[in-house]
């Protein structure tokens, strides 16, 4: 099992960056940003970051096809690949539904599994080739090149799939690997890794040899009820951006979400909060003590074919930012990833 970070660059850049380097001391496999407009830039911050980090491998997950043009993020990850070295990665999505309404992009009428489709093929030949020509229903090019060249003989290119079954399948069968997004009962991800695996081996591949990970909202610390409670603040604000369908698969009615999202909606996250109950929250996040967090990664998703957590880490700052809401007893983030290669890491190896 390999374990991530997935940070939200809403930190001094200072801070980012040393939370970066620390994960890459303590061995995390990559650390990657979603690319939106909300945050700072993944891209210049991955950048500052290549410099001062030796192993840890960088990238989206996930950059919308909606709003980047699939030719520049193949531009930007072939950058970031000679920059680091090699250690460049893709995970491509359709888009969080919220920053696509702030654009006015009714993503229902985007055709999003059709769109993700075309742009893993686009950016897979600029990669493969350093020229594209093609005439697509959303993508096409008369012998567009880029100078720009990755370091990896194979760069990998991933899809983020929440829906499926489709999206799980478009997953195994075109791209390197699955992020499945805020999921965390053990029927979502066997439903998940099921339909990968039909679409991996369509395309004749060894499903279990490929990229199938759970990004996750978490939080740890030896305060059990704190670290609940920095999880409990953000879950609503990421089950926006859930499909009815996960919901279900997770053990939540949609009905019970509704109204933490309408607040929420409404700019009034005091009252999202308070809707979020501990039910919901103990459905919808990983968090608790080191040994709480480890026995349902080991009892829920590791038993699943899942072979790489990507922890979404929350503490009182990113609470603060995102919510105006004062947490104490909360670690940082850095302290989180310490108490995670510490005490969680060890039982996966």
């Amino acid at each position: 099992m390999k374990f991530s970070y997935a940070m939200l660059p809403d930190y001094p850049l200072t801070e980012s960056l040393a939370s970066i380097r620390l994960a890459d001391e303590l061995g995390y496999h990559a650390v990657y940003a979603a690319d939106e407009p909300w945050h700072k830039d993944l891209w210049l911050l991955f950048a500052a970051a290549a410099a001062q980090t030796e192993q840890i491998k960088m990238g989206p997950s996930v950059s919308a096809v909606t709003l980047r043009e699939p030719t520049l993020i193949a531009q930007a990850a072939a950058t970031l690949d000679e920059l680091t070295g090699g250690r460049a990665e893709v995970v491509l999505g359709s888009g969080n539904f919220g920053v696509l309404a702030q654009y006015k992009i009714d993503w229902t009428k985007t055709k999003p599994l059709t769109r993700v489709k075309e742009a893993v093929g686009v950016v897979r030949t600029l990669l493969d080739e350093g020229t594209i020509t093609r005439d697509g229903e959303f993508y096409s090019y008369d012998g567009l090149f880029t100078f720009a060249r990755p370091v990896q003989e194979h760069l990998p290119v991933k899809i983020g799939a929440m829906r499926g079954p489709k999206s799980f399948e478009a997953a195994g069968e075109l791209s390197d690997g699955v992020h499945h997004a805020l999921s965390y009962s053990r029927e979502a991800y066997e439903y998940a890794v099921k339909h990968f695996r039909i679409g991996a081996e369509r395309a004749g591949k060894d499903w279990k040899s490929l990229d199938i990970g759970a990004w996750v909202v978490f939080a740890t610390g030896p305060d059990s009820e704190a670290a609940k409670q920095a999880a409990r603040s953000m879950v609503g604000l990421y089950a926006s951006a859930m499909p009815a369908e996960q919901l279900e698969r997770n053990g939540v009615s949609p009905a019970d979400v509704a109204p933490i999202i309408e607040a929420i909606g409404a700019g009034d996250l005091a009252r999202g909060i308070e809707l979020t109950t501990p039910e919901i929250t103990e459905k919808l996040s990983i968090s608790g003590t080191p040994e709480e967090v480890r026995e349902k990664i080991a009892k829920d998703i590791a038993p699943t074919g899942v072979n790489h957590m990507i922890l979404a880490i929350t503490d009182s700052a990113l609470v603060k930012s995102f919510t105006g809401r004062e947490l104490a007893g909360v670690p940082d983030v850095d302290t989180q990833l310490r108490l995670v290669h510490e005490h969680v890491m060890p039982a996966f190896r």
